[in-house]
């Protein structure tokens, strides 16, 4: 038998921030592809429509009209998932167990543009919503329900956006979600165990080795993670050990919204279109707790798996097993890192 390496045979990788495995199949990659492809609606876009609801000035679906606003704009969703008032309740007989749910989800416009994304704004202009993201998480924490603030973007059809207008959206609730519970109880136990963040220790590593770093600066670095599930999955990871978004310096939000325009400006150039993913910051929870486990990063899951019409779906053994990937996160990291950090259709 040959000897194993990690770019030839199946085998498992360890996620330590969520204490998972899934199973890694690089030989697959080489198989043809006969499955589903998706439709490429790379439509071109005029700046302004008045029948965009989340256009400034225009009026939403449930009559509420928008300011002329200049840059960025935030509201609380029309048709939220989470509600205010919702009473005290539940209920628990046996293996049956439900619980009452409060919160509050707001929508925040990236631009008044109709016709942009994030890679082909300025970088003046995501620090404007970096800014938004703080002053948002400032005031949603403040509310004496609230335990856990998630911020989080869908880019494109593929991923359920309901609006071509560049747009994310923040939901902070009672109750801390499943995945940043999982990381919580990760990295407490990696804290308490070596005194350091979990993920401080994890970057020191990736520096040293420098096959899955795709970019830094002097304050970030993006990486696609040595347990990543999706083909093009990256993680932001902040190189200073801090918490949350409000306790980034002015400096480190300047390089948080340059790594922003960098790694979706490289995910557009790897297909020319673009290209589709759910992307959320993952910090520490709002109950009070100082948290200095926590280690602020953000997750980009993009779906594209080999062009901009064939899409990596979860099925079979990844619903009833394991999360299963083909391409390495090696060798999606090299793929990334090659891309140019200008924008496809800057040279159009």
């Amino acid at each position: 038998m040959s000897t194993f390496n990690f770019e030839d045979h199946p085998h498992r990788r360890y996620n330590p921030l969520t204490g998972e495995w899934l199973l890694v199949s690089p030989h697959r990659a080489k198989r043809p592809w006969q499955g589903q492809t998706e439709k490429n609606e790379e439509e071109k876009r005029p700046s302004y429509d008045p029948g965009d609801y989340l256009g400034p000035g225009n009026t939403r679906v449930g009559g509420h009209q928008n300011p002329d606003y200049k840059d960025t704009f935030v509201f609380t969703n029309d048709f939220a998932a989470l509600m205010k008032d919702v009473p005290e309740g539940g209920f628990e007989k046996g293996l049956l167990k439900a619980s009452s749910e409060r919160g509050i989800c707001k929508v925040v416009c990236f631009s008044p543009r109709l016709d942009i994304t994030l890679p082909e704004m300025e970088v003046e202009d995501i620090r404007k919503v970096v800014d938004l993201w703080s002053e948002q998480f400032e005031e949603l924490s403040k509310v004496d329900y609230i335990n856990y603030v998630q911020i989080f973007e869908n880019k494109g059809q593929m991923m359920g956006c309901s609006n071509p207008h560049p747009h994310g959206q923040i939901w902070a609730q009672k109750d801390i979600p499943n995945e940043p519970m999982k990381e919580s109880i990760q990295q407490l136990k990696y804290f308490k165990e070596h005194g350091r963040s979990l993920l401080s220790d994890y970057l020191a590593q990736e520096m040293e080795e420098k096959v899955r770093i795709i970019a830094e600066n002097d304050h970030f670095v993006v990486l696609s993670p040595f347990w990543a599930v999706w083909p093009f999955e990256t993680m932001i990871i902040s190189k200073r050990h801090f918490q949350n978004i409000l306790q980034m310096t002015e400096e480190e939000k300047d390089a948080y919204a340059e790594m922003l325009k960098i790694i979706t400006t490289k995910y557009d150039n790897i297909f020319e279109t673009s290209f589709p993913y759910s992307a959320g910051i993952h910090q520490s929870p709002t109950d009070g707790e100082a948290h200095e486990e926590w280690h602020f990063h953000m997750h980009f899951y993009p779906p594209l798996l080999r062009s901009a019409t064939v899409k990596k779906f979860m099925v079979g053994y990844e619903m009833l097993g394991m999360p299963q990937r083909d391409i390495t996160p090696e060798t999606s990291a090299e793929r990334i890192r090659s891309m140019s950090d200008v924008h496809y259709k800057a040279g159009k």
